[in-house]
């Protein structure tokens, strides 16, 4: 079946990664009309192309204030919202600093509130009008699920974008507002973020090349290989679209069975 988006208008933050970017390019072959976001300094190669880009630091109030007002000018409504932005710093806790955890926290955590918080009531109205309600696609992650070492930051941010997207989903759903929020939890994925991840794992000596820490990571796979971004932008798709109408506060784990086991 087709997933089809035409009509409707996202909102995607991160878009200058490697899923960000894979996604804005799934969402607009569906049909949709995409606001791509990231900071200013994103370089323009990595602005995806077709879609509308607005600077935007995800831990701003007012910078959000100023993205919906120019969404809502632009193009009147928004029916979709994809918080994916996201940092990983990868270090033990002993040594680490309270700077780097709230850095963690505000871009992860906090990112996502202000995000569904200033764009709820574009969304409202747009879950009046579309079938299948509007719809928020949240990334966490399996390290939201399950705990690993030198991530304790990361685990707890991505831990508590899973709670909050089944909190949002209860809350709306017992408010009547035609809005659903799920959650989407890659594992390993091959982008650029992955390959600075492991290099760290190798400079902390937890490994002895980031590549032995990489072929570590696929082995701890049971498909036996990384994910790809497309893969994980068409999980987002999905819960983008009517297809998912029945999905509220569910978790999409896209993890290539790494938590199956």
């Amino acid at each position: 079946m087709t997933v089809s988006l035409a009509g409707t208008v996202a909102l995607v933050t991160g878009a200058g990664g490697g899923i960000g970017g894979a996604t804005c390019a799934a969402l607009i072959e569906a049909g949709a009309k995409v606001v791509a976001t990231d900071l200013a300094s994103t370089p323009a190669g990595r602005r995806p192309a077709g879609a509308d880009w607005l600077d935007l630091d995800v831990t701003d109030e007012d910078a959000w204030a100023a993205a919906v007002a120019a969404i809502e000018r632009q193009h009147g409504h928004l029916d979709i919202l994809v918080n994916n932005a996201g940092i990983s710093v990868v270090e033990p806790i002993e040594g680490s600093t309270l700077a780097s955890w709230r850095r963690v926290m505000a871009i992860n955590v906090d990112g996502v509130y202000l995000g569904v918080r200033s764009c709820l009531p574009l969304l409202r109205k747009a879950g009046d009008r579309r079938k299948g309600g509007a719809s928020i696609v949240n990334l966490s992650s399996n390290a939201g699920l399950i705990g690993a070492p030198l991530n304790v930051a990361y685990c707890t941010s991505k831990g508590a974008v899973r709670l909050m997207t089944k909190a949002l989903a209860m809350e709306f759903s017992a408010l009547g507002y035609k809005i659903r929020v799920n959650s989407v939890h890659p594992g390993g994925i091959d982008t650029g973020m992955l390959e600075s991840i492991f290099q760290r794992v190798h400079e902390l000596g937890m490994a002895p090349s980031a590549q032995a820490a990489y072929d570590a990571s696929v082995a701890a796979h049971p498909i036996g290989r990384m994910g790809k971004p497309e893969e994980i932008a068409a999980g987002i798709r999905f819960l983008a679209s009517d297809e998912s109408s029945n999905m509220q506060g569910s978790e999409l784990v896209m993890d290539g069975g790494y938590t199956a086991a």
